[in-house]
């Protein structure tokens, strides 16, 4: 086995004695049969940017924090549909090889599932506690059928950004913040536990998948990651807006057409940064990412980002 085979065996190896370590279960370690205390916010200031629109009042920002808060668990279970489609495909490079790398890609692929069913469940207590009307607007098998139509260099891309940007959200913004729903958070305590062996595995696999490739394929590639990129800007302005309405059938006042207006920016605001650039500023995905690309490929694609990171 060459030295370097040898050391991604080493890395698979240590991300599956972590995952036997933190395995969880969504009823006995998470849920703990409890509710969402509507009392508290779900998602923190520093993703929701819920205490950057200065027309609302302390309870309406607090609101605005819970749908934005049933919406994250949403996009979750939404990505995690075609994350785990594409790790189990993955998985038949490894099955007759190295099979330390094939046991990792299993088990990610069976948490994956696992964690679409906590966010599933989720959904169901978010919409006990709240007033009806909330709508969740992307299908996630249709979502899977899009991007899954794109390269696995691509796809890799996306899903390792991901679940960079998922640490660095828990770790920055979730976990510091003491005035959250106890559930809400232990939600993404959990989550994250998981996840950090995830984000470990699409760096080795993508690496891999960026061997393989050549200049002619990449360069179709990023085109490929571009594409993904703007269909999640796509859904998120769809769900800001749907959103927005939402608060506004619920808040218990009227709002003004500005007031309406300030509150859809703020949320496509927010979502773009949840979703798009914190992961993209994140020095571990963006040194992978022009690592793996040219100076022009990278122009490219960073020229795409600019009216969102803006």
């Amino acid at each position: 086995m060459h030295v370097f085979e040898s050391v991604n065996t080493q890395r698979y190896a240590k991300c599956i004695e972590v995952s036997k370590r933190v395995r969880w279960d969504i009823e006995r370690d998470v849920i703990r049969g409890r509710d969402f205390d509507t009392d508290h916010k779900f998602l923190p200031d520093g993703l929701s940017f819920a205490d950057r629109v200065d027309s609302l009042t302390t309870g309406e920002r607090r609101l605005l924090s819970q749908i934005q808060g049933r919406t994250y668990a949403n996009m979750f279970g939404l990505v995690e549909r075609f994350i785990g489609a594409k790790m189990l495909d993955i998985t038949r490079v490894h099955a007759l090889g190295d099979q330390t790398a094939f046991e990792a890609l299993i088990r990610f692929t069976d948490e994956e599932i696992k964690h679409q069913r906590l966010f599933r469940r989720i959904e169901l207590l978010a919409a006990e506690q709240m007033p009806d009307g909330y709508r969740f607007i992307a299908q996630p098998n249709d979502v899977a059928d899009f991007v899954l139509g794109k390269s696995t260099w691509a796809v890799l891309a996306l899903t390792c950004h991901i679940e960079i940007f998922t640490q660095v959200h828990y770790r920055q913004s979730i976990e510091p913040d003491q005035q959250l729903s106890p559930l809400y958070k232990d939600v993404f305590f959990f989550h994250w536990k998981e996840e950090s062996q995830h984000a470990i595995i699409d760096e080795l696999e993508w690496a891999r998948e960026n061997e393989r490739l050549s200049d002619e394929e990449r360069d179709a590639a990023v085109d490929d990651l571009i594409a993904l990129v703007a269909g999640i800007d796509a859904t998120l302005q769809r769900q800001a807006a749907a959103d927005a309405k939402y608060f506004s059938g619920i808040c218990g006042r009227f709002l003004t057409g500005a007031e309406s207006w300030e509150i859809e920016s703020h949320l496509l605001a927010a979502y773009r940064w949840q979703y798009i650039v914190s992961g993209i500023k994140e020095p571990r995905f963006r040194d992978l990412l022009t690592g793996m690309i040219n100076e022009g490929q990278a122009k490219r694609v960073f020229d795409a980002l600019a009216p969102i990171i803006h």
